[in-house]
């Protein structure tokens, strides 16, 4: 869609060989020797070590992991596949999540018995299984994996929010944070990829609407877009980040493309209910601007997209003179940010109304 000195080096061998007691002792020296060749760079080393660790782990009883252990043996498939995605062995990292996935789907149906942090993992290897695909072209293994994902999410993460919310409790599935200190350690201790510490139950939605509109089933886009949004930008009391409001916002952009796509006449309710949408997320992005200290570049982004959508509008509106306007403003945003492409859309939708595309200059 349109992310030093002798102290610290002892304190990494702190980390190392210290916090990675909370492991079974079957795991800790191939964890450490694959963690301390990762960091040196011996990616080959690294995984020599680490798969040794993870097929180990699958032998063990699960009572040896304790807390959460489902969360724990898959960080080793996640650090694992890690090193082979740095190291360009892709299909293989892909193999390893899957199977990591695998185990997961298959406790969670035989006796669902993954905790909430547990089953946030497997939509999050699943979303990260989506991605892969995609980059790799394999169009119905993106599907099937996206699928499954907001499936989960539907299934797990919304309906036992609802349950809690009305128990008056925060949803233990809505938090990425596992509810053992040590389990939290150990995670850290791994340094996994963000995606798969990090709670985002809105990116797979966002992913498999992607993937459908692009496919031109927009019938199927655009409830996932809808609910994707209600996540990103909840109604209040509910709050949420200007991250997030800004990536709500353009969903909503896209949102706004999707109800106008393949219309060969757009009835005037139509573009209104499109006019809509751009216009909320312009005032989202503007909003979020003007309280954020820092550029922050989804924002930006945003920002641009949104004033070029809410100018098209305009522009089939018969509105030219806002259009011009708006699509002077988005030419500009796009040339701060370095966005070619909204740079040259803009120039185009200018040149289309007769308007010079150069800036004027600041006297």
């Amino acid at each position: 869609m349109l992310l030093a000195g002798a102290g610290a080096a002892a304190y990494g061998l702190y980390e190392l060989y210290g916090m990675l007691t909370l492991w079974p002792k079957e795991l800790r020296t191939d964890l450490r020797s694959g963690i301390k060749a990762r960091d040196k760079g011996d990616l080959e080393l690294s995984v020599k070590f680490l798969r040794r660790a993870w097929e180990k782990s699958k032998t063990l009883p699960i009572e040896t992991f304790k807390e959460e252990p489902y969360l724990k043996i898959s960080g080793i498939a996640i650090l694992l596949a890690s090193v082979l995605e740095s190291n360009g062995k892709t299909e293989d990292a892909f193999n390893t999540y899957l199977e990591s996935l695998t185990q997961l789907q298959q406790v969670g149906t035989a006796n669902d018995a993954l905790s909430g942090p547990e089953k946030l993992r497997a939509i999050a290897i699943s979303y990260k299984l989506g991605e892969m695909a995609n980059a790799l072209q394999w169009r119905e293994e993106e599907e099937r994996h996206l699928v499954w994902a907001v499936e989960a999410v539907l299934k797990s993460v919304f309906r036992l929010g609802e349950q809690m919310e009305q128990a008056d409790h925060a949803p233990e599935i809505v938090s990425s944070l596992p509810r053992d200190s040590d389990t939290r350690t150990m995670l850290s201790e791994l340094s996994l990829p963000e995606w798969a510490t990090k709670t985002d139950v809105a990116a797979p939605l966002e992913a498999l609407g992607a993937f459908y509109a692009e496919a031109g089933r927009v019938e199927f886009a655009m409830p996932l877009y809808l609910q994707a949004i209600s996540v990103l930008v909840p109604q209040a009391p509910k709050t949420s980040t200007d991250e997030e409001r800004c990536r709500g916002a353009q969903l909503m952009a896209n949102l706004s493309e999707l109800i106008i796509r393949n219309e060969p006449k757009i009835p005037e309710e139509t573009l209104h209910q499109a006019e809509a949408w751009a216009l909320q997320g312009l005032q989202i992005t503007m909003k979020a601007k003007e309280k954020l200290s820092t550029i922050n570049p989804t924002c930006e982004l945003a920002f641009a997209v949104a004033l070029f959508n809410v100018a098209a509008l305009r522009r089939m509106a018969g509105d030219t003179g806002e259009a011009k306007r708006l699509f002077t403003l988005s030419l500009k945003q796009s040339k701060t940010i370095g966005l070619q492409s909204g740079v040259e859309h803009s120039e185009q939708a200018l040149r289309e109304l007769g308007e010079p595309v150069d800036l004027p200059k600041k006297t």
